[in-house]
C-alpha cells in the first residue's frame, strides 16, 4: 500500500530536494568484467558461468581491457579527470547474487572523477557535477516466483541466474544536487535520458532500461526552506525507465514531506518503485559504506592507462548527443517540441538518414513518427528494426513530390515495402498505386459524378463552394484514391462555374 503524501506544490513550499543520481551501466563487451564468459542476453539461466565469475577455490580474474576503454572513453566524455594509476577493492557482502560472497569494484580510487554535465530542462541550464565512474562487476539476478507481483515480499520461492554475474558495470555517481526546486524530477529524467543517449552514441552500451542494462539509484532528502542542514535520505533502487525516474522522485519528495510535516523522521533506507502504483515501499535499511569492508582486491593489479593511450581515446569520442540534437535542430528547423516529439520516438537517426537521402526534414518527421511509428508499436519493434529504410522513405517521398503517388497511396506503398514486395518504385508498379494523370479519364469521373449528384453541383453553382469535397470524394472513391485531389478540384469547379 502507498503512504501518506502531500500535495508536490505544498512539499515545495516548505522543502528544498536534494538529488544524488547512481546509473549503471552494463557494457557492450563480449566478455564479462574478470572472465571470457558470454554477455549475451537471454541466454538460458546459468550458461554462461564458469568457475572465476562463481568465484570457485583457485580461480582467478584477469580485467577485460576492452571494459577498461569504454571506462575511459565514458569518463572523457563526462568531463572527468582520469586516473594514472587506480585499483579494484572486494566489496564484500552476503547475498546470494553474488556466489563468493563479494563484488569487485571500485571504492576511493575509482578511474574517472570530477567531472560535470550540462543539461537543458524548459529552457534553464543545470550543471550536474560528478563525483566518480567507477569499474565493477554486476551481480546475478534473483527471479521471485509464485506470487502475483514478481516481488519477493509475496514469492513463495526464489530463483538465481548467474549469467548476468560478472558483466562489465560501470557506475556513474554524482556530487549532490542542488537548486533544482520544483524541475528536480524533470532534471533527474534529463540526466539519465542524457546518459542513455551518450551511452548509445559512444558505442559503450546497447543501454536498454527495460533489460536492466541501464539502470538508477534514485537518492533524494528535503531541506527544510531557509536551511542549509541537509535531511536523511531515501534511495529508491534499481528504476528502470525514464518515466520511472520522474515518478518515483515525485512521489519520495511528496512522502517525506508528509512524513516530516507530520513531526516524523524519515528513515535512511533504500524503496522499492511499483510502477503499477505511482508508488514507494521501504526495502531495507541503508548501510553506509564503510559496513561493506573495502579493502583491495589482491588478485588484480592496479590500473595506470598511460596519458597517451587516453588522448587516443579521446580522439574517439562521437559528437554529444546533446550537441548534436541543437545542431540537427537548427539545421531541420523543429520547434523545441518538435525535436521532443523525436527524441521520445527514438527517431533521430532514422530521420537524419532519411533527410540525408534526400527528404526534407519535415516530409521524414511525418513518415517516421505518425505511419511508421504506428506499426513498429503494433510489431511491438523499435523503429529502426522496421523492414524499411532511411533510403526507402525518401524514396516514398521522392514519389510523393514526384506526383507519382498522393499521400493516402504513399501509405499503401510502405505497406508494401513492409511486406517484402520490392522497393518503392516497383511497389507502386506492382500494386498499380500510381495516380492517374489521364486528363480525360479525370474529367469523365467528374462528369458522372455531377451527373449522379444534381443537388450538391446545385449548391456549388450556386456559390457554396464547399460542396466541392463531396464530389471530389466520390470522383476519388471512383478512382481507387488514384486521382490528383486538387486537380480533381480544378476541374469541379471549372465545369460548375
Amino acid at each position: 500500500m502507498s503512504s501518506q503524501i502531500v500535495d508536490f506544490d505544498e512539499a515545495l513550499a516548505a522543502y528544498d530536494p536534494v538529488l544524488g543520481l547512481e546509473v549503471h551501466v552494463e557494457l557492450n563487451t563480449a566478455s564479462k568484467m574478470f572472465c571470457g564468459c558470454s554477455t549475451a542476453f537471454g541466454a538460458e539461466p546459468n550458461t554462461h558461468t564458469c568457475a572465476v565469475c562463481l568465484g570457485l577455490p583457485g580461480s582467478l580474474p584477469v580485467v577485460n581491457a576492452k571494459a577498461i576503454e569504454s571506462a575511459i572513453r565514458i569518463g572523457l566524455a563526462l568531463n572527468c579527470t582520469i586516473a594514472d594509476w587506480c585499483r579494484f577493492a572486494r566489496k564484500n557482502y552476503f547475498y546470494p547474487d553474488m556466489t563468493k560472497d563479494f563484488q569487485i569494484s571500485q571504492y576511493d580510487e575509482p578511474i574517472a572523477f570530477d567531472g560535470y554535465v550540462d543539461l537543458d530542462v524548459d529552457g534553464e541550464t543545470f550543471r550536474i557535477e560528478i563525483e566518480r565512474a567507477h569499474m565493477e562487476e554486476d551481480a546475478g539476478k534473483l527471479l521471485h516466483l509464485g506470487g502475483s507481483t514478481g516481488r519477493i515480499g509475496d514469492a513463495e520461492y526464489s530463483l538465481l541466474d548467474y549469467n548476468r554475474a560478472g558483466t562489465p558495470l560501470i557506475e556513474i555517481v554524482t556530487k549532490t544536487i542542488h537548486g533544482t526546486g520544483a524541475k528536480a524530477p524533470q532534471v533527474a529524467k534529463a540526466y539519465v535520458s542524457f546518459l542513455r543517449d551518450l551511452m548509445v552514441s559512444l558505442g559503450v552500451s546497447d543501454a536498454r532500461m527495460e533489460q536492466a542494462s541501464l539502470r538508477c539509484d534514485a537518492n533524494v532528502s528535503l531541506m527544510p526552506k531557509g536551511t542549509t542542514t541537509l535531511g536523511l535520505r531515501t534511495e529508491t533502487k534499481n528504476v528502470n525507465s525514464l518515466r520511472s525516474v520522474e515518478r518515483a522522485l515525485h512521489h519520495e519528495i511528496c512522502r517525506q514531506a508528509a512524513v516530516l510535516s507530520s513531526g516524523g523522521l524519515v528513515q535512511q533506507e533504500t524503496r522499492h518503485w511499483h510502477e503499477d502504483g505511482g508508488y514507494t515501499t521501504s526495502g531495507r535499511i541503508k548501510s553506509d559504506a564503510e559496513d561493506y569492508r573495502y579493502f583491495p582486491e589482491p588478485d588484480l593489479v592496479p590500473v595506470a592507462p598511460s596519458r597517451d593511450w587516453v588522448e587516443e581515446l579521446r580522439g574517439t569520442l562521437p559528437e554529444l548527443p546533446n550537441l548534436r540534437k541543437l545542431r540537427l535542430q537548427g539545421d531541420w528547423g523543429f520547434t523545441d517540441l518538435e525535436l521532443q516529439d523525436v527524441v521520445n520516438a527514438g527517431a533521430l537517426d532514422v530521420i537524419e538518414a532519411t533527410v540525408a537521402a534526400g527528404a526534407s526534414p519535415q516530409a521524414a518527421r511525418k513518415w517516421w513518427l505518425t505511419e511508421l511509428a504506428r506499426r513498429a508499436n503494433e510489431a511491438g519493434v523499435e523503429l529502426a528494426e522496421l523492414a524499411i529504410t532511411p533510403a526507402q522513405v525518401a524514396e516514398v517521398q521522392g514519389l510523393v513530390d514526384a506526383g507519382t503517388v498522393n499521400d493516402k497511396l504513399a501509405r499503401q506503398v510502405i505497406e508494401g515495402v513492409l511486406a517484402g514486395e520490392g522497393t518503392p518504385a516497383e511497389v507502386v508498379a506492382g500494386r498499380n498505386l500510381a495516380v492517374v494523370s489521364d486528363s480525360g479519364a479525370l474529367a469523365a469521373a467528374v462528369d458522372r459524378a455531377i451527373e449522379a449528384n444534381p443537388d450538391i453541383a446545385g449548391r456549388i453553382r450556386d456559390g457554396h463552394v464547399q460542396a466541392a469535397g463531396a464530389l471530389i470524394g466520390a470522383v476519388m472513391k471512383e478512382m481507387r484514391g488514384q486521382a490528383d485531389a486538387a486537380a480533381v478540384r480544378e476541374l469541379v469547379m471549372a465545369k460548375l462555374a
